[in-house]
């Protein structure tokens, strides 16, 4: 049975993300359970349970948090249902994927491709787009980098757990 604060906690943390983000405030309700339930791992049932909320919103949440690859799904042998954990170890999770910006700068191209001949004026936040684009995906490389770096120095400090 979850504790009050624990559920207080994912209440936060679900207003927090649909604030911020747009996400139905299930998604960031499960994603803040998660983060301090005990055991780690939950089926959806139990989910479901500690959050009164029904199976389908519970799904409905996970397949958000697959997407941006902030869950792992895993079933022990023998168990017929799936557990989930918080899983943020990927770039996508941590805020290090590219792929947007790399998307984004594709369509500044296409922009600019379309306003071809025209003034510099018109092209200009095309141009600006672009640019901002590409020095996005470079830094976030490279804050990647930083990071990893740092999280290594963390480990060895004994400040973060192995």
């Amino acid at each position: 049975m979850p504790r009050d604060e624990e559920i207080t906690y994912a209440d936060h943390v679900g207003r927090f993300y649909a604030r911020r983000y747009g996400f139905p405030p299930m998604v960031g309700r499960v994603l803040g359970y998660l983060s301090v339930c005990e055991p780690e791992a939950q089926t959806i049932a139990e989910l479901s349970d500690a959050l009164l909320a029904s199976r389908s919103a519970i799904g409905g949440a996970l397949s958000v948090l697959e997407r941006l690859h902030a869950v792992q799904r895993s079933r022990t042998a023998g168990e017929r249902m799936d557990r989930v954990r918080l899983d943020f170890t990927s770039a996508e999770a941590r805020g290090f994927d590219v792929t947007e910006y790399e998307e984004l700068g594709v369509l500044a191209r296409e922009g600019l491709q379309v306003l071809d001949g025209a003034t510099p004026e018109r092209r200009a936040t095309l141009l600006e787009l672009a640019a901002f684009a590409d020095w996005l995906v470079d830094r976030t490389r490279e804050l990647h980098e930083e990071w990893k770096a740092h999280r290594e120095t963390l480990l060895a400090k004994g400040e973060l757990p192995q």
